[in-house]
């Protein structure tokens, strides 16, 4: 894909996202998000065929810009400090795309809707990132034996959507660092 396009999509996603936030992705139009990217209404037809192609690209990419940002950091050496890092780092992805993090809460968790066949295997993706983020913190003998990485991971994934959305809407006041050694201290109860 050209620089161009991928630009072109890269503003139709922001849109999207953006418009999203306010409304839910339900109520927005090809039309508005063609305004809002400062696109004709052409150009979401052409780069995504529909409005449903465009939030199934949407949801992909922003998962998969968020399983980088967390993977990213999960490589320190001291297990513990790696999940610290994951936890900031998923702040601050959702601090910076809160129209997607809405996205994901409220498609995730719907029940089987529009686009459940693509977010499950991108609900998979994030979580095994989390996953393999709590075994190592398992196998460094520092979270308690018998709980089960896979809804420890699950249960993260969901605590730092909920987390980061709330904090976004009610308590913008308070810092990242502040919501992450929140998260941190749920944690340590188990992960110590």
């Amino acid at each position: 894909m050209s620089p161009r396009a991928e630009a072109t999509r890269r503003r139709l996603f922001e849109a999207t996202m953006r418009l999203a936030r306010s409304r839910g992705l339900a109520a927005v139009t090809v039309d508005e998000i063609a305004a809002e990217a400062g696109v004709a209404k052409g150009t979401v037809y052409y780069n995504f065929g529909s409005k449903d192609g465009l939030v199934e690209a949407l949801l992909r990419y922003g998962v998969d810009l968020l399983a980088g940002r967390l993977r990213a950091p999960a490589a320190d050496p001291d297990p513990v400090a790696g999940l610290a890092d994951v936890v900031d780092a998923a702040l601050v992805f959702m601090s910076e795309y809160p129209g997607f993090s809405q996205i994901l809460v409220s498609e995730l968790w719907r029940g089987p809707g529009q686009w459940q066949a693509t977010l499950l295997p991108l609900r998979e993706n994030i979580v095994s990132v989390l996953e393999d983020q709590l075994r190592r913190v398992a196998e460094a003998g520092r979270f308690p034996e018998g709980v089960p990485l896979r809804t420890a991971a699950a249960a993260l994934f969901g605590t730092l959507l909920v987390v980061a959305l709330d904090w976004l809407v009610f308590e913008p006041e308070r810092s990242r660092e502040e919501v992450r050694d929140s998260v941190l201290t749920l944690l340590a109860a188990r992960a110590q």
